[in-house]
C-alpha cells in the first residue's frame, strides 16, 4: 500500500546578521567528520550507525520554528534532513570492482568508486547464466543421460532445478527485505539467522566456492589433456594413475597462473568475463544447431562394435579384422590388438574376438532415427564393466575380466548408480548466488536480484531439460555412456553433435571452465574476507586484511591452498559431490532463514518480493537436506559435523554480535510458549530442582562482596535450571541509574569469572529491605520463577553499629517463608571452595532434624555432580530422643535412602534429656542483658541526637515570637525553654538511665529463651563432635520467632547452633516435597 507524503514549506524570517548567508555557506563547505562508534557501557544495545541519520544541525535553522523539539535534535533528526540523506544515499560497491584509492596531500585516503550502474540483464542474469552453465554440461551431462536414461536424468535435473528455484524464491524474499550490501548469501544468512549459523554456513559457502574452483580447473585440464593436446602428458595415460598424476601437475600449474592473475588485479578477470560468457553461449548455440542438422544429415562419427561391446577406435583406423590388399589378406591393427603370433602361422586370438563379428554404426544417428527409445531407461554398470549395446547380437564366452582389461574395450571407470549421478550433476545448477553476490554493483538490487535470478534458473533449466531429451534422441546410447569419448577417436561426446565443427564446443568449453575457475578464485576470498571482517571467528581475523587496492591477499592464498587439495584429488567425479554438499548446506539455510522470518512475522520482515510462502521455503529446505543424503550420506554427515563444530566454536569463542536475527526471534517465541505452558500447572516433584534467587551484597566500589557465593551457585546448579543474581542499591533510580548499570556490569563479570550461568538484575530502592522484598515477590517471569533464595550469613552482625543488616536478614527469612520458598543461608561463605578447587576427600554432612520437604537430601546429591565436590562422601545424621528406637530409626532411614537412590552413610545420634546447665543459663542471661542494653544505648543515642535540635528549634521559635507583632486573634499558647527546666530535664533522664541499668543487672532470663538456648548448645555439641572435620555441614534452619521483639535472640541462637563449624549451609524448606521415591 503506497504511502503519500505531503511536504509543507515553512517560511522563516532570515536572521538579521549580515553574515548569515556567508555563515551557512561556510558550514556547508566544511567536511563532515566520520562518525566513530564510541564505547558503550552496561547492557545498552548500541545504536546502529547509519548513513541515513545525522545528528548535525544548525541552531540558527531549527532555533525558531522547531524550538519545541530542540532537545531531541541530537538523537532524532528532522524529517527534511532524513529525506535529504535518503536522496543522496548510494550503496557503495564492495564487490569485485577494484577500488581505486588515491592519497591526498593531507594524507587522508579517499576511495573513488563509481556508482552502481548495472541492471538486471548485465548484473544478475548473465552472471548467473555463466555460473550455472559450465563444466558439467559439456563434460558429464551426456554420460549422465546415457547411464541414467532420459527419464531418470530428467528426474535428476528436475530435483536439482526445483531445489535451486525454491532457494531462489527464498533468497529473493530475503534480498528484497532491505538493502543487502555485497557479501551475498553470507550476509543474508548471517543477518537472518545470527552469527553462529551465519558463520557456519558462510564458511560452508566459502568452501563450496573454493572446491568449485578445483572442479573447474580439473575440468579445464581434462579438456586440455584429453581432447586438445593428448600428447602433452608427462606420465603415461595408459597407466592406472598416469592420467591422475598428469591432472595434478597441470592443475597445480593452472591454479598458480589463475591465482597470479587474480592477485595482479580483478579488473583483468572482469574484462575477460564477457569473452568467457560468449564462449558458453556459442557452445550452446552450436549444440542446438547440431541437433537441427542431425535431423537432415547424420554426422561423420562412426563407432565400432565387437559383438555388442564398444571398442576404443583411437587405437585403430578400420573396423575390420582383416583386409584384402592386392588379393592378399592382411591383418588389421584391430586384429593385432586381440591376437598374438603370426597371422599366417599359429596365431592365438581372444575367444570373444574369434566368435563375434565387427559392426560399425553411426555415433549420432540423428533426431529422427528413433534412438530415443533405446535411451529412455538407465544402463547402470559396475566398475570396469564393458560398455555394451543393448539388443545387439553377440555370442557369450567364458568370463575373463582380467584379460578383458587389456583389450581395447570401453570400460566404466566407476560403478554407477542413481544417487552418484545426483551428486555429480548438482554442481551444474549452482551459481544462483552470483546475482546476490553482486548486489553492491546493481542499480536496483531489490528489483534485479529476484527477476534476474529466477529468469536465469528458468532459462538454464530449459536448457538442461532440452539437452537431456535431445542428447537421448540424437546420440547412440553406448556413445553417451562413453565418458571420455574413446569410441569416437577421443572426441568430446557432446562435440560430436556440434555444428559446424566439434572444435567449437571443445574450445568454448575450455574457456568456459577457465572463466568459471577465475570467478571462483575471485569470489571465494571475498566471502572469507567478509566473514573475517565481521569478527565472529577470532582465528580468521588475519584473512580480513587486504592490499592497498582492496584485494584480500591472505584470503586468496588460503583459497589457493584449499583449492590445491581438490586438485590433488584429481577426479572431477570425486570433487563434484564434495562441493554439492557445501552448496546444499548453504541453500538449506537460505530456505530456513526465509521460513523462520515468515513464520515469526517480525515487524522488520517486509520483503518487496511477494511471491513466497513459508511452505515453499520448508519444501526447499527439505529437498536440500534430502539431496545431501541422496548424493552421499557420509559426505553429508561430514559437512554437518563441520558446520556444527563451527557453530559451537562461534557460540563459545566468537565475538558477540546482535544482528536482529531470526533465531533470536525464534528463541523469544519458543521461550514465550514454554513460559505459558509452565504456568499452566506447578512442576511435579520429579521435575523439581532449586531455581535460585541469589541476593548479593555490593561493596563501596559496587563490586561483588562475596564472589564465593557465585562459585557455590555454579557448583549447585551446574548450568541447569534458573539462576537470578540480584542486588539492591539504596536511593532513587534517577540519581543512581548509572550506578545500577555499573553494578550489573560488575556482577556479570563476576558471574562470567565464576562460570555462573543465569540472569542479573540490580534494582534501586529507598532501602534494602524493600528492595529485597520486591525481588523475592516479583523476580522471574510466568512459570519461570525462583523457588529458593540463597543469601550469605550477615557476618559481624554483633559488632555492627547499625542493626539493619541482621534485621533485613530476618525479614528475608520471614518473607521467603511466607512466599513458600526455600531458603539457603551460607555461613562463612568466603571459606567455601572455588570452582578451581578439587576436594580430594572429606564428607558432606547432613543433619536432618526436621523434615521440610527433603531439600536437605537433594542438595548434597546436586553438589556431588560438580567436580569440586565429586569425591566427597555423603553422611546423614538424625537425632533420636530418649523414647525413640534408634536402631529401628537407622534401618528405616537406610531403607528410605535406598528408595531415594541416594548413596549415603546413615548415623542416628542420641540426645539424652538433661538438666539445663549453668553455662546455658548464663549464656541466655548474657544474651538478654546484651539485647536490653543495646536497646537502651540505642534509645540514649537517639535522645542525645534529638536534644540539641530540640533546644535549637525551641529557641528559634521563642525569638520569632518576640520579633513578631502580637496577634489578638491568636489562640496559640507559646512556651519558653528556660535554663532551670533544661537542668531538671537532664536530671530526670539520668535517674531513668540509672534505674534502667540496675534493672538490667537484676533481670532474670525468659524461660522460653533458656530452653531454646539449651537446644542450640546441646545440638551444637553433637554436631561439632561428629562433623567438625566435614567439608560442608547442612543443617535445618529453625524459623524466626513470631514476635519481632525476639529477633536479636534468634540471631544469637543461630550463632550458637553453628559455632565451631567451618562451612555451614542452613536450609529452610519451602513447604513442599522436592524429592520422591517413585519413578
Amino acid at each position: 500500500m503506497p504511502t503519500n507524503f505531503t511536504v509543507v514549506p515553512v517560511e522563516d524570517t532570515p536572521l538579521s546578521e549580515p553574515d548569515y548567508d556567508e555563515h551557512i555557506l561556510k558550514e556547508e563547505d566544511k567536511e563532515e567528520p566520520d562518525m566513530v562508534a564510541g564505547p558503550y557501557s552496561g547492557e545498552e544495545t548500541p545504536r546502529e550507525t547509519s548513513s541515513l541519520i545525522s545528528t548535525d544541525h544548525d541552531d540558527s535553522i531549527y532555533g525558531k520554528n522547531m524550538a519545541l523539539y530542540e532537545d531531541e535534535m541530537d538523537s532524532t533528526p528532522m524529517v527534511s534532513s532524513l529525506l535529504n540523506k535518503l536522496a543522496n544515499y548510494t550503496n557503495i560497491t564492495q564487490g569485485v570492482i577494484e577500488h581505486e584509492e588515491a592519497e591526498s596531500e593531507d594524507g587522508i585516503q579517499r576511495v573513488a568508486v563509481k556508482g552502481p550502474q548495472m541492471g538486471t540483464f548485465i548484473g544478475v542474469f548473465l552472471p548467473c547464466m555463466q555460473n550455472i552453465l559450465g563444466v558439467i554440461l559439456f563434460l558429464r551431462l551426456t554420460w549422465i543421460v546415457g547411464t541414467a536414461g532420459i527419464m531418470e536424468a530428467l528426474a535428476v535435473v528436475f530435483m536439482c532445478c526445483s531445489c535451486t528455484m525454491l532457494t531462489a524464491i527464498s533468497m529473493s524474499a530475503i534480498a528484497t527485505n532491505g538493502v543487502v550490501p555485497a557479501g551475498g548469501s553470507y550476509y543474508m544468512i548471517s543477518r537472518a539467522l545470527g552469527p553462529e549459523f551465519g558463520g557456519a554456513v558462510g564458511l560452508c559457502f566459502y568452501l563450496g566456492t573454493t572446491f568449485a574452483g578445483s572442479m573447474y580447473i580439473l575440468g579445464t585440464m581434462e579438456i586440455f589433456l584429453t581432447y586438445i593436446m593428448p600428447t602433452a602428458t608427462v606420465f603415461n595415460a595408459e597407466e592406472p594413475t598416469g592420467m591422475q598424476n598428469n591432472m595434478r601437475i597441470y592443475g597445480t600449474c593452472c591454479l598458480a597462473i589463475m591465482t597470479l592473475v587474480v592477485f595482479v588485479g580483478v579488473k583483468y578477470v572482469n574484462k575477460l568475463a564477457l569473452i568467457f560468457l560468449s564462449c558458453v553461449v556459442l557452445s550452446i548455440m552450436a549444440i542446438y544447431a547440431g541437433v537441427i542438422q542431425s535431423a537432415f544429415k547424420p554426422s561423420n562419427f562412426q563407432i565400432c562394435l565387437l559383438g555388442n561391446r564398444t571398442l576404443q577406435n583411437s587405437k585403430f583406423d578400420k573396423c575390420l579384422k582383416t583386409e584384402v590388399i592386392d588379393n592378399v589378406t592382411h591383418p588389421t591393427q584391430l586384429w593385432k590388438l586381440f591376437c598374438e603370433g603370426d597371422f599366417n602361422g599359429n596365431a592365438t586370438c581372444d575367444e570373444y574376438f574369434t566368435h563375434n563379428n565387427l559392426t560399425e554404426i553411426e555415433a549420432v544417428p540423428g533426431l529422427l532415427s528413433g534412438v530415443i527409445s533405446d535411451n529412455m531407461w538407465g544402463h547402470y554398470g559396475q566398475y570396469r564393466a564393458v560398455v555394451e549395446k543393448k539388443g545387439q547380437s553377440s555370442e557369450r564366452v567364458s568370463d575373463n575380466t582380467d584379460k578383458d582389461i587389456s583389450m581395447p574395450y570401453v570400460f566404466n571407470d566407476i560403478a554407477t548408480f542413481f544417487t552418484l549421478l545426483v551428486g555429480i550433476y548438482f554442481p551444474s545448477v549452482t551459481g544462483i548466488m552470483a546475482g546476490s553476490n553482486r548486489s553492491g554493483d546493481l542499480r536496483d538490487p531489490q528489483r534485479s536480484i529476484p527477476t534476474g535470478t529466477i529468469l536465469a534458473i528458468v532459462t538454464t533449466s530449459f536448457i538442461y531439460i532440452s539437452c537431456v531429451v535431445l542428447f537421448g534422441a540424437c546420440i547412440e546410447g553406448v556413445v553417451l555412456r562413453d565418458k571420455y569419448g574413446d569410441s569416437v577417436k577421443k572426441t568430446l561426446v557432446v562435440a560430436t553433435l556440434a555444428w559446424p565443427s566439434s572444435w567449437v564446443i571443445v574450445i568454448g568449453s575450455f574457456f568456459s571452465c577457465c572463466g568459471a575457475g577465475l570467478q571462483s578464485l575471485t569470489g571465494a576470498p571475498r566471502i572469507l574476507q567478509a566473514i573475517a571482517r565481521d569478527g565472529i571467528m577470532p582465528f580468521l581475523q588475519v584473512f580480513g586484511h587486504s592490499k592497498a587496492n582492496g584485494e584480500p591477499t591472505w584470503a586468496l592464498l588460503l583459497t589457493a591452498a584449499i583449492c590445491e587439495i581438490g586438485i590433488l584429488i584429481a577426479s572431477l567425479d570425486a570433487v563434484a559431490p564434495i562441493l554439492s554438499m557445501f552448496f546444499l548446506m548453504c541453500y538449506l539455510f537460505v530456505n530456513l532463514a526465509c521460513a523462520v522470518q515468515t513464520l515469526l512475522r517480525t515487524p522488520n520482515w517486509r520483503p518487496r518480493f511477494k511471491f513466497y510462502h513459508w511452505s515453499l521455503s520448508f519444501l526447499g529446505m527439505s529437498l536440500s537436506l534430502s539431496l545431501m543424503f541422496v548424493s552421499s550420506w557420509y559426505y553429508a554427515l561430514v559437512v554437518i559435523l563441520i558446520a556444527g563444530c563451527i557453530y559451537k566454536y562461534i557460540e563459545y569463542r566468537g565475538a558477540e554480535k546482535e544482528w536482529g536475527d531470526g533465531i533470536r526471534g525464534l528463541s523469544l517465541n519458543a521461550a514465550r510458549y514454554a513460559l505459558i505452558k509452565l504456568e499452566e500447572a506447578p512442576p511435579h516433584t520429579k521435575n523439581w530442582r532449586p531455581q535460585l534467587l541469589v541476593l548479593l551484597k555490593l561493596d563501596s566500589d559496587l563490586g561483588v562482596k562475596h564472589p564465593r557465593l557465585l562459585s557455590f551457585t555454579s557448583q549447585l546448579k551446574a548450568g541447569k535450571g534458573l539462576t537470578i543474581v540480584c542486588s539492591v542499591l539504596e536511593g532513587t533510580y534517577m540519581a543512581r541509574g548509572a550506578d545500577a548499570k555499573l553494578s550489573e556490569q560488575n556482577i556479570k563479570a563476576a558471574m562470567a569469572k565464576e562460570k555462573t550461568k543465569g540472569f542479573c538484575h540490580v534494582v534501586v530502592s529507598s532501602n534494602q529491605r524493600d528492595g529485597f522484598s520486591h525481588l523475592i515477590q516479583s523476580a522471574g517471569l510466568g512459570g519461570m520463577k525462583h523457588n529458593a533464595v540463597l543469601v550469605a550469613w550477615p557476618a559481624n552482625w554483633k559488632q555492627s553499629e547499625s542493626s539493619l543488616s541482621w534485621k533485613n536478614f530476618i525479614e528475608t527469612v520471614r518473607e521467603t517463608t511466607e512466599a513458600h520458598q526455600a531458603l539457603l543461608v551460607a555461613k562463612n561463605i568466603d571459606t567455601f571452595p572455588t570452582n578451581q578447587d578439587r576436594l580430594a576427600e572429606g564428607t558432606i554432612d547432613v543433619w536432618w532434624i526436621v523434615h521440610d520437604g527433603g531439600l536437605l537430601m537433594l542438595l548434597p546429591f546436586l553438589l556431588r555432580q560438580h567436580k569440586v565436590w565429586r569425591k566427597c562422601k555423603m553422611r546423614i545424621f538424625t537425632v533420636a530422643q530418649m523414647d525413640d528406637n534408634s536402631i529401628q530409626m537407622k534401618k528405616d532411614l537406610q531403607m528410605f535412602l535406598y528408595h531415594l537412590r541416594l548413596d549415603a552413610k546413615v548415623e542416628v545420634v542420641e540426645m539424652h534429656a538433661g538438666d539445663i546447665s549453668a553455662f546455658t543459663y548464663e549464656k541466655t542471661l548474657v544474651m538478654e542483658q546484651r539485647s536490653q542494653m543495646l536497646k537502651q544505648m540505642q534509645l540514649s543515642k537517639t535522645e542525645r541526637e534529638r536534644e540539641p535540635q530540640l533546644i535549637h528549634d525551641r529557641n528559634t521559635k521563642s525569638h520569632a515570637i518576640l520579633n513578631d507583632k502580637p496577634t489578638p486573634t491568636s489562640d496559640r499558647v507559646h512556651m519558653t525553654w528556660t535554663k532551670e527546666k533544661l537542668i531538671s530535664e537532664r536530671n530526670r533522664q539520668h535517674r531513668e538511665a540509672n534505674m534502667t541499668v540496675r534493672d538490667i543487672f537484676n533481670m532474670k532470663p525468659d524461660q522460653t529463651n533458656v530452653r531454646r538456648m539449651h537446644t542450640a548448645v546441646k545440638l551444637n555439641e553433637v554436631v561439632v563432635n561428629k562433623s567438625q572435620g566435614a567439608q560442608l555441614v547442612l543443617l535445618n534452619m529453625p524459623g524466626p520467632p513470631k514476635n519481632k521483639g525476639g529477633d536479636e535472640n534468634y540471631m544469637e541462637f543461630l550463632e550458637v547452633l553453628t559455632e565451631g563449624l567451618e562451612r555451614v549451609l542452613l536450609v529452610r524448606g519451602g513447604g513442599r516435597e522436592v524429592i520422591t521415591i517413585y519413578s
